[in-house]
């Protein structure tokens, strides 16, 4: 076969696991309860009295549901892909694959359709309930067809993009950082292309017409309006759908051919080789050594006969009591540096523990904090002002993109320990808990200090130009900051319960993805069918349960208390409230219940990782 025997045993071994099954029920099932929901709301707010109010309720749901799921294959496609190949690097097993006699298209397109299994069966089980709505009326067989081309088309060009950039990059940080900061440039710079800052149209095509054909968000948009795969031609395309799917397959390709092409010159990378020292006169000290070592017979013959492998040391200090001291130069002086009292800490501030490349990712935030900028100026100069809308457009995928990156270093650095068999050295030592825990905070915020604080500053110049008053000011920053505390923790902690670091990254990111998809999904039904909210509380009530049994399970399941149950209960109730607030204004309100639940929530978390550290990390157990 083309993909190799990699494909070949995810496919045998997937559905005999007992998870693939209860991912595609719990799926389809969410797809259900969230369908319920909006019925309930539309029945609690208005009348339903023929068949024009069921195929309006019928549009207006699949506008909701189409662009949800796009959104969860692309996210779930993009960090299976990465996090399978991460996991291989970390724990070193991606060199023993390239000594097998894979080629290079068998371990690469292997790898990568391997990891999207799961959410191709996700795809294939929510079909049913999406052809449920054909019975409601207001959408067709073609909008079905479409919304479901355009999120495959999408889910293997994110894909696409995990693995490639996993296959370069060494460090599980940057494969998590860089792919999420792609996939944001993919959507967000289309969006400034459909707002017309660079034109109202390109060669005679609108320039929503040409987001339409590159974005996978307008795309899907566009795939649920009735007439949506019917938009102007562009080229030899008849719409604009069509040239999408062309261009995400031709991206797919692309991504594909240079990682099959590649791949055996980006691994092993130069991080995991040997380091060289150019300090000596005669070329590299590894050179100097490794170059002359069959000529030290006695050094071969002591080292074969003890079992153990000479140190660098050792056979320098043997070379020179035989050569004259002239044949080999002296090494210069070199002073220790010297390590804080903290070691933890010291070694994630001070040195480059994920990678020199981790520049790029803190440049790559940096644009788009810069665009986020440039578009707030030119929208506070323009003859409207800025309005509350327009502010959200240009900060929220800021916020949320600050978040997931927050979640992604503090998650990777439990589980980049745990790979490279760090973690048991580092339990076996003399830290106590709150130094390793406070340790990796500490370095996690370090790390992230520009995702941390160019929100913060934008919000200060929104204050500054008097767009935001002082109080909203301290509600807004305030609010930030419990939330990166909270995603920080939340990375730390299911770093910490799971062994594998796979699922600890698919848990830890998708807790955070669902979080705000979760919130996405509640104002969008608020506002699709306004009415009391009094009245919209009942049916919400379900998707609340559900949302607690979720974060219970992701949280607590591993290693349970009081607290984190109690925490799990309260988060949805209190997002709600905060949801139904902000829509009314009531900023305090929002705030102090943010505040509140969240902070409860990280101290939850945080408590049991200071004086329960054994149980949490798997050295002990709770009855021992």
């Amino acid at each position: 076969m083309l993909v190799g025997p990699v494909f070949s045993r995810e496919a045998v071994t997937l559905p005999r696991r007992r998870r693939f099954f209860i991912a595609r029920i719990t799926y389809a099932g969410m797809l259900l309860v969230l369908a319920c929901t909006a019925w309930l709301v539309v029945t609690g707010t208005s009348v339903v009295r023929g068949v024009d109010d069921l195929a309006r309720f019928g549009a207006i749901l699949f506008q909701l549901l189409a662009p949800l799921q796009l959104a969860l294959a692309v996210f779930f496609s993009a960090l299976a892909a990465a996090g399978a190949v991460a996991q291989e690097k970390d724990r070193r097993t991606l060199v023993l694959l390239l000594l097998t006699q894979l080629n290079n298209s068998e371990l690469v397109l292997g790898k990568w359709l391997a990891s999207l299994l799961s959410v191709l069966a996700l795809l294939a089980a929510a079909l049913p309930v999406y052809a449920l709505l054909l019975a409601l009326g207001g959408v067709s067989w073609a909008q079905l067809g479409w919304s479901f081309a355009v999120t495959l088309a999408s889910a293997l060009a994110a894909g696409s993009l995990g693995s490639t950039v996993a296959l370069w990059r060494e460090k599980t940080f940057q494969t998590l950082a860089l792919v999420t900061l792609a996939l944001a440039a993919w959507l967000v710079g289309w969006e400034v292309v459909r707002a017309g800052v660079l034109g109202e149209s390109f060669y005679g095509v609108a320039s929503a017409t040409w987001a339409a054909a590159f974005s996978p968000w307008q795309a899907v948009l566009a795939a649920v309006r009735p007439d949506g795969h019917l938009g102007p031609p562009i080229g030899p395309f008849p719409g604009p759908l069509t040239l999408f799917v062309a261009f995400s397959l031709a991206v797919t390709v692309c991504l594909s051919a240079v990682a099959i092409l590649r791949v055996r010159v980006w691994n092993p990378s130069r991080e995991a080789r040997p380091a060289t020292d150019e300090t000596w006169t005669g070329g590299s000290l590894w050179e100097t050594i490794t170059g002359r070592i069959e000529a030290e017979p006695a050094a071969a013959t002591e080292a074969s006969a003890t079992g153990v492998a000479l140190s660098i040391g050792d056979i320098v200090r043997k070379r020179r009591e035989r050569a004259p001291a002239a044949t080999l130069p002296a090494p210069p002086l070199r002073l220790h540096r010297q390590v804080w009292d903290n070691p933890i800490l010291w070694r994630e501030v001070r040195t480059w523990a994920y990678g020199r490349k981790i520049i790029v990712v803190q440049l790559a935030y940096l644009s788009l904090a810069v665009l986020a900028a440039a578009a707030l100026v030119s929208m506070v100069g323009s003859p409207g002002g800025l309005t509350r809308a327009q502010a959200s457009l240009a900060l929220v995928p800021l916020f949320v993109l600050s978040l997931v990156l927050i979640n992604a270093q503090a998650v990777t650095a439990l589980t980049g320990e745990r790979d490279g068999r760090a973690i048991d050295l580092l339990l076996v030592s003399d830290l106590s808990p709150a130094e390793f825990i406070f340790g990796k905070l500490g370095g996690i915020f370090y790390n992230v200090k520009e995702v941390v604080l160019a929100p913060l500053l934008l919000c200060g110049y929104l204050w500054w130009v008097g767009e935001l008053s002082g109080e909203n000011l301290i509600y807004v920053c305030g609010g930030l900051l419990v939330m990166d505390l909270f995603v920080a923790v939340l990375g730390l902690h299911v770093g910490m319960i799971y062994e594998s670091s796979r699922t600890a990254i698919f848990t830890s990111l998708g807790t955070v993805f669902f979080l705000f998809v979760g919130i996405a999904v509640c104002m969008r039904l608020m506002v699709a069918f306004s009415g009391s909210f009094e009245v919209q509380l009942q049916p919400f009530l379900a998707f609340m349960v559900g949302g607690g049994v979720g974060l219970y399970l992701a949280l607590g399941a591993r290693n349970p208390s009081p607290a984190i149950a109690l925490a799990s209960a309260l988060c949805p109730f209190a997002t709600f409230y905060a949801i139904t607030s902000f829509l009314l204004e009531y900023t305090l309100g929002v705030f102090l219940v943010t505040g509140l639940t969240y902070g409860f929530a990280t101290a939850a978390m945080l408590v049991p990782a200071l004086y329960e550290f054994d149980v949490a990390t798997g050295r002990t157990t709770a009855d021992e």
